[in-house]
């Protein structure tokens, strides 16, 4: 019992707390599409290559990535209970498979940093606030755990002199097949490359050697081959830039698009921006090169699209626990935890991991009560138009607003959707299209007309509503609340 010292108890906290925060109700859209996906490939047991979600693209060749995280998102889901209602205690399940993953990213990091528990602590718990707009129950939250991993196995290399490279291909075979963002892990490791030549030439007694830095790039390679060991073959190595070249998606889609700093969610990035450049400039310590260019680049990736901050997020956390530590200790402000405890101190150290860990289950399960789960789907998900169309088994095609296409191919699997968040799938000219259709621009009626569309199921606030409310002759509300309204095209029309 005299084991559980200062620094352990606040490094259990810690983690207890964080496993907490990364607790929360599924309301992203694109997780249900997903776990409809992994319950597909279940059914079927062979990976889906062609869409059947949609009406659209119904048929066509459509590159899975993510196949393996859609069976482990969908077990999660299913091992608590999950049905065919999103609010049933399946959400349990996601909530734990979000958290877990994310706890043990944060683990990783946290053996990274330096300096004292507390000042680790406090680092990490801005790197956690930082990261959390990334975490959801998609499949991307394996591209976050293996981000942190790459990272640690390379300050394994450099800092600690173990070698642990070979698992960099191990790890790509694993990550293409989970989720396309290897990317992520190939920008890690490419920076830290560039970095440590520049610290070669410029401090040759602190930098990797040649035949290090060989070695590494050469591990490099057979990561990038690795990447072909998938259902889709090489083709996979360059799918992140197909991805990504998608101009729709980049201009509308709010992931991709560069951060909102009115949103709250960005204001702990601002922060970590602005403690590193302050603390750099304020401190003797000189950062090695590979870390600059790590959080500079990582930076310009956040500012460029804000599903980039958890990147930076990963890389930043390390190098400013270190500027950090660095900062304290000009000031003498050293704090040493003490090492050994009375039993009377260790049996006070237990009972306040016991309130904790019982606080920490209370808010939970407030999270995750079917009260409050159902609260928040119907304040963020077109609950009441699904249990309209459930009811009425109304006749489609149905136009859907982007954001609700994962949702409706879980609950509504009688309606093939208009469009959903595969974005790669339906291409740039497809979803001009969407966009034109519903900010009502030029020739938006074409759109309808073209798809033949007799539903009409969107966000009440946009201007594709507001401009069939106009065309009384044509469309008549069928549903309305303070989210969703549904148009249904008037026979004969």
């Amino acid at each position: 019992m005299q084991k559980l010292t200062i620094e352990r108890l606040a490094s259990i906290i810690l983690f207890i707390l964080l496993f907490s925060l990364a607790i929360r109700v599924p309301i992203d859209t694109d997780t249900w599409w997903h776990l409809r996906s992994g319950e597909q490939t279940l059914h079927d047991r062979s990976i889906l290559r062609e869409d059947v979600f949609s009406f659209t693209q119904q048929g066509q060749t459509w590159i899975n990535h993510s196949w393996g995280a859609q069976i482990i998102l969908y077990g999660a889901y299913k091992l608590t209970g999950g049905t065919d209602d999103p609010a049933s205690t399946g959400t349990i399940g996601l909530a734990l498979y979000t958290a877990m993953l994310a706890t043990i990213s944060m683990f990783f990091i946290y053996r990274m940093c330096t300096g004292n528990v507390y000042s680790r602590m406090f680092v990490l718990v801005l790197g956690a606030a930082t990261a959390t707009v990334f975490w959801s129950p998609r499949p991307q939250m394996f591209s976050f755990l293996f981000g942190t991993l790459t990272l640690y196995i390379l300050h394994l290399y450099r800092d600690k002199q173990v070698d642990r490279l070979w698992l960099l291909p191990v790890l790509m075979i694993f990550w293409v097949n989970l989720h396309a963002g290897f990317a992520i892990g190939f920008i890690i490791i490419f920076g830290f490359i560039v970095g440590e030549v520049i610290q070669r030439l410029l401090d040759r007694e602190t930098a990797l050697n040649f035949a290090q830095l060989r070695y590494l790039f050469v591990i490099t390679l057979l990561a990038i081959f690795a990447l072909s060991l998938n259902p889709f073959g090489p083709r996979m190595i360059l799918y992140p830039f197909d991805t990504a070249g998608i101009r729709v998606l980049n201009l509308f889609i709010q992931e991709w698009r560069s951060p909102d700093f009115k949103n709250p969610q960005t204001w702990p990035f601002i922060a970590m921006l602005g403690g590193f450049i302050i603390l750099a400039g304020r401190t003797s310590h000189q950062l090695r090169y590979s870390d600059l260019v790590l959080v500079a680049g990582t930076a310009a990736l956040a500012l460029w699209a804000s599903r980039n901050i958890s990147v930076f997020a990963i890389v930043a956390t390390p190098a400013l626990s270190r500027l950090v530590e660095n900062w304290l200790q000009s000031r003498n402000w050293i704090v040493i935890p003490a090492q050994t405890v009375t039993v009377q101190m260790a049996r006070l150290n237990i009972a306040i991991l016991i309130i904790v860990l019982i606080a920490a289950v209370a808010q939970i399960g407030n999270t995750l009560s079917t009260e409050n789960v159902k609260e928040l789907h119907e304040e963020y998900l077109p609950v009441g138009a699904v249990s309209y169309l459930q009811e009425h088994q109304l006749s489609g095609p149905m136009f859907n607003d982007y954001n609700w296409g994962g949702y409706f191919i879980f609950t509504l699997p009688n309606y093939p959707v208009f469009v959903d968040g595969r974005t790669d799938l339906y291409g740039d000219d497809f979803l001009t299209d969407y966009v034109r259709a519903i900010l009502g621009a030029k020739e938006w009626e074409s759109v309808l007309v073209r798809y033949d569309i007799q539903l009409v199921v969107i966000q009440e606030a946009t201007a594709l509503a507001t401009l069939l409310r106009e065309k009384t002759e044509e469309w008549q509300i069928i549903y309305e609340d303070d989210l969703a309204i549904i148009f249904q095209r008037i026979s004969g029309v």
